[in-house]
């Protein structure tokens, strides 16, 4: 078994046109998805005590994550807009909300030492911590998502283990060199997704290329790269050789397109 504890972003994803928000953001749906495939997990994050925080809250306990962690602020939850277009995702008004007042301090350290894997993200305002992460965990995972540039990834791929990265292109075998420069800066493994294109694995050694997988009935895109992500790690870190790996979360992140949201438990809400 594999234990996983995500740190830094939440978000109430708001679908505007159904008036529903949807629990979510990245280091949240990581370990949402970890617990869901069988695996310990934990979130450790700010969440404000509105009705957008709270359903986080409860969303991550009935799914078994451990939030014992979390904090609890008085202000207004992080969230984000979103409309669906052709069943795929367009992000609107955005709000970091509480999200970045956490502060990890020598008790989150010891927490977080006894599990195998720490995932945060480009948007969890965790870089001044990363040298403190890293030290502190088996493995450090970074999800980078798009919003990134060769400087901010010179800075901070030092202190990642698995760097996570979007990347769309027409074929994504032309992430070969963005994955092999990236890899020379310290990571074990870099992943470049490209949407409908599917993802590229560098291990220092070989390339390695999944494309995505067919799913049945989509409605919603959101959320699914963060199960791709999460299905494959555990994998890796099974020990399960990497083709395997890609080609089970695929198939994973194929069946979270058949719901709304990143991983459901949506509530009608009045904007």
């Amino acid at each position: 078994m594999i234990s996983v504890v995500g740190i830094g972003d939440n978000t109430v994803d708001r679908y505007v046109d159904q008036g529903i928000i949807y629990p979510g953001g990245n280091t949240v749906n990581v370990a949402v998805h970890a617990s869901r495939l069988g695996h310990s997990s934990a979130y450790i994050g700010c969440l404000a005590k509105d009705d957008a925080g709270m359903l986080i809250h409860e969303s991550l306990i009935k799914e078994g994550v451990d939030v014992s962690s979390c904090r609890l602020l008085g202000g207004e939850n992080a969230f984000c807009d979103i409309r669906l277009v052709n069943c795929d995702r367009v992000f609107g008004e955005f709000s970091a909300g509480v999200c970045d007042q956490l502060i990890i301090n020598e008790f989150d350290l010891a927490f977080i030492s006894t599990f195998d894997l720490v995932h945060t993200s480009v948007y969890s305002f965790m870089d001044p911590y990363l040298g403190s992460l890293q030290s502190n965990a088996r493995f450090l995972s970074y999800d980078y998502s798009n919003e990134w540039d060769r400087d901010s990834l010179e800075e901070t791929l030092p202190w990642v283990d698995f760097a996570l990265i979007s990347n769309p292109v027409e074929d994504f075998r032309n992430n070969n060199d963005l994955l092999k420069w990236s890899a020379a800066q310290g990571p074990e493994l870099v992943m470049a997704t490209s949407g409908e294109q599917g993802a590229a694995v560098f291990d220092g050694k070989r390339m390695y290329f999944q494309p995505i997988m067919p799913a049945g009935k989509v409605v919603d895109t959101l959320g699914a790269g963060d199960a791709f992500a999460a299905c494959f790690l555990i994998g890796y870190l099974e020990g399960e050789p990497i083709p395997k790996a890609l080609e089970r979360a695929a198939r994973y992140a194929a069946e979270t397109c058949s719901h709304y949201g990143a991983f459901g438990h949506g509530i009608k809400y009045k904007y």
